[in-house]
């Protein structure tokens, strides 16, 4: 499979090895980056990029590719969606897929016209064996109804350090640290509910990387640790002092259409990190971590364990053995029509709803997203007549 990419930063340079991995015959003919920060990746693991172009459009007519990959920072997603799929070609997009809610409902317009199906999105999550072990459970009826969720994702210090000085830090360009980083959870927890958000409350701010806080003002001079990652386009060194906008940590309540509740939390500064949930069903409990690679079911009525397994981490995969999988499955997707277990009418729902949880954070208000989901319909429908 040939691809082109648009974005070729730490993500892309490392799905590039990931495909490459998955299909010998995976081929980059051409990127569009003025700062590749994905090429090291790539040259680590002998893969040639391909010829580099100035602009997107050159790159799409010069053609030879059968998907365009998309890994530019978000805020320019929309555009660059648009010219493939106004090309005609097939496209990837990293999430999030876009980066507004006026970016989603133009978006909306766009597949009224060309269709949903020649564009797929990085929601890598969906194809976890966890996840995908979670929804046979709900499937098969172990669990009964859903109730309610809790579910979080916390992340390192110096992850949570890297997101203060990488150009995701302004929501201008990455949305908001919700949707940035979250909207992987939020994308599976509607999948697991099978409805729409409703209604969406929420609070947080930002507390830990603050002057205040900052280890050199208590004698720590070492600094290292929250410079462990890199930061790539329009980074900064200022960690505690940063000069972004996003949030540290925020708590979020959710009520579905059909009922069903769920609270959300996320915090950048967990020195033991988690990313779990619990869904209690009018039959079973189910809990699980991703990281900590571990699902187990409990019978109401017996108490008993129907359901105990552990997952161990992969050595390609950065996401609990899930990349490989995507990866394996957009290939099969391009070359054979496969079908996804993830599509962008998931990735934008997510969106929605990351975007109406900092909607409630800044306002201070109950957000109720009826209104939302009419634009969106009618954004949708409007444009396909």
């Amino acid at each position: 499979m040939k691809v082109a990419i648009i974005g070729l930063g730490f993500r892309l340079g490392y799905l590039g090895y990931v495909f490459r991995e998955m299909d010998p015959d995976f081929r980059i003919v051409g990127y569009v980056d003025p700062h590749p920060a994905g090429m090291a990746t790539l040259n680590e693991h002998g893969i040639d990029a391909g010829k580099a172009y100035d602009t997107p459009e050159e790159l799409i007519r010069a053609g030879g590719f059968d998907l365009l990959m998309i890994g530019s920072p978000n805020h320019m997603h929309l555009d660059h969606i648009r010219l493939g799929l106004e090309a005609g070609v097939r496209v990837f997009s990293e999430k999030p897929i876009v980066s507004s809610i006026e970016h989603t409902y133009a978006l909306a317009g766009l597949l009224g016209r060309h269709g949903h199906d020649r564009l797929s999105v990085g929601l890598v999550l969906r194809y976890a064996p966890l996840y995908r072990d979670l929804l046979k459970a709900r499937d098969e009826g172990t669990l009964g109804q859903i109730v309610s969720i809790e579910a979080a994702e916390h992340i390192f210090p110096y992850h949570g350090a890297f997101f203060m000085r990488d150009w995701r830090r302004y929501e201008k360009w990455s949305g908001s640290f919700m949707l940035e980083k979250c909207c992987h959870d939020l994308d599976l927890y509607n999948g697991l509910i099978g409805a729409r958000p409703e209604r969406v409350a929420s609070f947080g701010g930002r507390k830990t990387f603050v002057p205040a806080n900052d280890p050199r003002t208590y004698g720590v001079n070492d600094m290292s640790l929250f410079h462990r990652k890199p930061s790539g386009w329009n980074g900064s060194d200022k960690v505690f002092d940063s000069d972004g906008d996003i949030i540290d940590y925020q708590v979020a309540i959710v009520e579905y259409a059909n009922g069903v509740g769920m609270n959300f939390h996320t915090n950048l500064n967990a020195p033991d990190q988690f990313r779990r949930f619990a869904a209690f069903g009018t039959k079973a409990q189910a809990e699980g971590d991703f990281i900590r690679g571990f699902l187990n079911v409990t019978d109401v009525l017996t108490e008993k364990r129907v359901i105990a397994r552990e997952y161990k981490a992969t050595a390609l995969s950065q996401h609990y053995g899930a990349d490989e999988e995507m990866a394996a499955g957009v290939i099969a997707s391009v070359v054979k029509d496969a079908p996804l277990p993830v599509s962008t009418l998931d990735a934008l729902e997510a969106g929605i709803l990351a975007l109406a949880m900092d909607d409630a954070r800044r306002s201070r208000q109950v957000i109720d997203l009826r209104p939302v989901w009419d634009r969106y319909d009618n954004a949708f429908h409007s444009k396909a007549a």
